[in-house]
Parts: structure tokens; C-alpha cells; sequence
């Protein structure tokens, strides 16, 4: 009877290491706890095409992918300032395969509409930064001034002809086109776009006549001679525009605004899956082919310390203040 009984239970202690991998195995092929991530990751991109926000997620899309093992595909989903792609991953499965890239225009949106359907903070859970942008200002080959002085009396005169294309209320192109307004004290005609891309298109063609855009969509254009640039908007110059003043040195020292790029999933996501999505982003940044890629285009990586989900998360609240207070002011 012994002998009979230990012989059994060998039997079923064999066909059960039998049946573990078959199980490993299901459970990797799409069940509720397979790894993360066994399907494509879907970054949303707010803005169209080829505009500096889809410049800077395609640089680093590709790597992360290569970090998670997964595909990552980049969709454009355009539209008042960034806030329709913002509301749609907000109300996206919760599981890490849809991640939003967004800019400054989450900071400033809950000043700029009233009836958004997101919270910023509320419906979504932070990444990490990823870069921060300087802007420059240029204008349309031929339009006259040749430096920001000479255009600042430009504007001051021929203010009412002159058009500045933005990307859409709330955009950072928009943001920094009345930034110019207030610091010269003029009002131009706003031409809004779905994206810069498609504004630095019509300025190339002489259909608009400025443009207050990030180094990720004007660098190579000034660098060609397509554009004139006067300006870039932050403290120090820039590495690869070295012959472009400050707004500061140019005269006009309150105009001064940088716009991060940041990724963001549905609140609720899980930790372990945001963890993956932090470390791939770190691991994307500090790939030497990403770096030459933006310094390109006169940006560079955040430091790993701020490609973190609490950087980003401090950054937004900052950001929210600040721009609600510049909003609100009277006249804007």
C-alpha cells in the first residue's frame, strides 16, 4: 500500500511540472497578468505632424520601443491647443498602451478653457520630462527688419497688416506670440494652425508673416536661410544658433519662455507599468544617437534625475500656478 501510494503521488507531482510551462505560457499570450508590454504602445501626439512636439517624440519612440520590446507607433490626433488628443488618453484604458506627449499647453490649459474635459492632474499619472525647447522668433524671408530693433519699430508701425501664425489657443507658439504682443505693446492679426508644422509651410511661402516656434521646427530653417531669425527666448543662447541673441540682449528681457515635452498615461495605471514606461524613457534619453539627433535641432535630454514621474509631477503643479497668474493678468 505505501509503495503504491509514493508512486502516485510521483506521478502527479511529475504531471503537474508537466503542466507549469504550458501555464507560463498562457498566461505570456494575452491573459489579464501577462507581462507588460505584449502589444503595440500608442504615443498620442496633440499636434500635427512633423510640427516639434511630434519631432521630439518620434526621436525617442523608436528606442523605447527597443527598451520595452514592444512597437511604438506615434498618432496624431490635432485640435484646440492639444486639449482633444489630452481628453482621449484620459479616458483611455488605464494599461500603459496608450501615453500621452505633451508640452507646456498642459500647464496653461486649465487657464485658457473653461470647459475642459480632463484635469491635469487628476486624470493623468506622470512619466517624466523629457526635454525642455528654446523658441525662437522669425519671420518670412524679405519681410525687412534686421534685427529685433528693427523689428520691434517694424511691428510698431505696420502693426495692422502684419499676421503671426500660431498652432492653436493655448499651444506654445501661441503662448509665446502674445508674449511678443505685450513686450512690444502691439496687437497683430493671429493666424491659428492645427499645428506649426503646417505654419512654418505658409511662412516659407510668404503667406503669414511671423512665427515664435521651438528650435525642433525653426533650426534648420534658419540655418538654410529660409527664415530671419531675431530671437531665441531663454537666458543663454543656443549651442547651435550661436548667432541669434537673447531676447534679453535684444531688448527685450520679459519676453522669456521655454516649453518642456513631457509623457503622461491614464490615471490608474498601474506602478509596475509606469516604472517600464520611466525606465525606457531614461534608458532613450541617454542613447548617444538620441542626443546627437536633438542637438540637431539646438535641444537636449532632461537629466534622469527629471525623466521621473516625481519631476514631471512637481513641474505641472509649478506650471498650472504660474500660468494661471500670466493668464488671468488683465489684457490677456
Amino acid at each position: 500500500m505505501r509503495a503504491t501510494h509514493t508512486t502516485a503521488t510521483r506521478r502527479s507531482s511529475i504531471a503537474a511540472l508537466a503542466v507549469l510551462p504550458l501555464l507560463a505560457l498562457a498566461g505570456c499570450s494575452g491573459g489579464s497578468d501577462a507581462a507588460y508590454p505584449d502589444d503595440t504602445i500608442e504615443i498620442v501626439v496633440p499636434f500635427a505632424a512633423g510640427g516639434p512636439t511630434d519631432t521630439v517624440t518620434r526621436i525617442v519612440a523608436d528606442p523605447m520601443g527597443e527598451e520595452l520590446g514592444a512597437q511604438v507607433v506615434v498618432q496624431n490626433v490635432e485640435g484646440a491647443g492639444g486639449t482633444v488628443a489630452a481628453g482621449e488618453v484620459a479616458a483611455a484604458d488605464p494599461d500603459g498602451y496608450t501615453v500621452l506627449m505633451h508640452h507646456i499647453g498642459m500647464s496653461t490649459a486649465p487657464a485658457l478653457y473653461d470647459d475642459l474635459n480632463f484635469d491635469p492632474v487628476e486624470d493623468f499619472a506622470p512619466v517624466g520630462l523629457v526635454t525642455e525647447v528654446p523658441m525662437t522668433i522669425v519671420s518670412r524671408s524679405g519681410l525687412g527688419p534686421s534685427n529685433l530693433e528693427d523689428l520691434v519699430a517694424y511691428l510698431e508701425d505696420e502693426r495692422e497688416s502684419v499676421t503671426i501664425a500660431h498652432a492653436g489657443v493655448g499651444s506654445a507658439s501661441n503662448l509665446c506670440a502674445r508674449l511678443l504682443q505685450d513686450a512690444v505693446g502691439v496687437e497683430l492679426t493671429e493666424v491659428p494652425y492645427d499645428g506649426t508644422g503646417p505654419a512654418m509651410a505658409d511662412l516659407l511661402g510668404g503667406q503669414v508673416d511671423l512665427l515664435c516656434d521651438q528650435t525642433t521646427n525653426t533650426a534648420g530653417q534658419i540655418l538654410g536661410g529660409e527664415v530671419d531669425a531675431y530671437a531665441v527666448t531663454t537666458p543663454e543662447r543656443v549651442e547651435v544658433l550661436p548667432d541669434v541673441p537673447t531676447t534679453a540682449e535684444a531688448g527685450l528681457p520679459d519676453l522669456e519662455i521655454g516649453v518642456w515635452h513631457a509623457l503622461y498615461v491614464p490615471a490608474g495605471t498601474p506602478d509596475e507599468v509606469i516604472a517600464a514606461l520611466e525606465t525606457a524613457l531614461q534608458t532613450a534619453l541617454a542613447d548617444p544617437a538620441v542626443v546627437d539627433q536633438m542637438a540637431e535641432l539646438g535641444i537636449a535630454p532632461v537629466s534622469a534625475a527629471d525623466a521621473t514621474p516625481e519631476a514631471l509631477a512637481e513641474r505641472l503643479s509649478e506650471q498650472i500656478a504660474l500660468w494661471d497668474d500670466v493668464l488671468s493678468e488683465p489684457g490677456r
